[in-house]
């Protein structure tokens, strides 16, 4: 598929695949696409509400999402549908892939989140990232899975640097 930019304002299907199967499928607003970094727009969605504890994805919800064809992780800004910032939760990824009206981006298990006020940033499911086998089955993908949540880890812990990956 091609690295060239697309058009913004058409909608593309987000396909999301993990472990070779497609896991999610919705559509977007693309917003942006510099032909490196692509910037979609969609609404929750999850089947009803997904409470992690920590943060509720909910009906409602608008989630402005990153991508990119040169690293290794997406960023999806959450917001409450009264516009309010719930934070960033950020995949750790292939890099994306963008067309035929597809976006598709291969999910490798680990994750990270960081509150809107910046207090609480917590690495996700990275035992599911160990039982996933990759280390074993791609030994060079799992260390650029690693090596991208680092960074994203680094990133979210400084005020303003997630911001500054998005601006």
């Amino acid at each position: 598929m091609s690295a060239q930019s697309a058009e913004p304002g058409r909608p593309v299907e987000v396909v999301l695949v993990k472990g070779g199967r497609t896991k999610i499928r919705y559509t977007a607003e693309l917003l942006s696409d510099d032909g490196t970094r692509i910037a979609v727009r969609a609404p929750w969605a999850g089947d009803g509400v997904r409470d992690f504890g920590f943060v509720r994805f909910e009906a409602g919800d608008v989630f402005t999402e990153y991508y990119w064809r040169d690293r290794w992780y997406a960023v999806k800004e959450v917001r409450a549908a009264s516009g309010a910032l719930k934070g960033w939760y950020c995949d750790v990824t292939r890099p994306a892939v963008l067309g035929g009206g597809e976006l598709v981006v291969e999910d490798l298990d680990l994750d990270l989140w960081r509150s809107a006020d910046g207090t609480d940033v917590r690495r996700l499911d990275e035992d599911e990232f160990a039982e996933s086998g990759l280390a074993e089955r791609d030994p060079a993908a799992a260390a650029s899975a690693v090596t991208a949540l680092d960074e994203l880890e680094a990133l979210a812990s400084v005020e303003g640097g997630l911001e500054s990956l998005l601006a």
